[in-house]
């Protein structure tokens, strides 16, 4: 495990810098004529980046032992390596990689274009409740939701926060319009009103998914945040994950 969180930083930096988003981040940063004068306090708040470093680093180091059973299983389930990254786009259109327990096959991006036809997300966000790809041990860490807890590395290295919007892939923000780059105007988290309040409804369009992002935006406290910790702890109790 050592050798897993030894190349943590390291590989997250190169293959960062292999993300052609250059011309995503230049939209992201164009400012949106709609955005209320405050819409910006969520991510320039101190004292939420503060509470954001002490949560991550007391989890990381209580958490330490599970990391390395987890990675320990899913290596037995399914081999090397236990960790799975992926480019998403963060404050102001900044390119990251986004880290978590690797919960299918392998090859599961290569495998993707052959289940475009049953995706059951709204486009071009992609997902589906009975994805073949998934692995044994794979199925029962999302439904612990255990599978997303390496994010809180990124939220050390200031890429996501404890709360904030989802995170999204390059190519949902080529079909941003004005209003819904204010989503980028936080830092992404690795919960928030989208993964509580709307986790499994069917039906919901791609446009409800990004309205339920800025209105996190716009209603954001520090209250708010401790509410959506409370529901996520709520929530992952109820083994919801999917």
């Amino acid at each position: 495990m050592g050798v897993v969180w030894g190349g943590f930083a390291a590989s997250a930096a190169v293959r960062a810098a292999a993300i052609g988003a250059s011309a995503v981040a230049d939209r992201a940063r164009r400012p949106a004529t709609d955005a209320p004068p405050d819409v910006a306090s969520v991510s320039e708040s101190k004292t939420k980046r503060a509470i954001d470093l002490m949560l991550a680093t007391l989890a990381l180091i209580a958490l330490a032992p599970l990391f390395v059973s987890v990675a320990i299983v899913v290596i037995l389930d399914s081999g090397w390596p236990p960790l799975f990254s992926q480019g998403r786009v963060g404050l102001d259109g900044r390119p990251f990689r986004v880290w978590k327990f690797r919960t299918m096959i392998r090859d599961a991006e290569s495998r993707r274009g052959e289940l475009v036809a049953m995706n059951e997300a709204p486009f071009p966000a992609f997902k589906m409740r009975r994805d073949p790809r998934i692995t044994k041990a794979g199925r029962l860490l999302r439904r612990c939701s255990v599978d997303e807890l390496p994010q809180l590395w990124n939220v050390l290295r200031g890429e996501m926060s404890i709360v904030g919007p989802r995170p999204p892939l390059p190519e949902e923000v080529t079909h941003y319009d004005a209003a819904a780059l204010r989503r980028l105007r936080a830092r992404p988290g690795i919960t928030g009103m989208w993964q509580i309040e709307n986790r499994h409804r069917l039906g919901e369009t791609f446009e409800d998914w990004v309205e339920r992002d800025v209105e996190y935006i716009d209603r954001w406290t520090l209250w708010l945040d401790v509410v959506l910790m409370i529901k996520t702890v709520r929530a992952v109790a109820r083994m919801t994950g999917q």
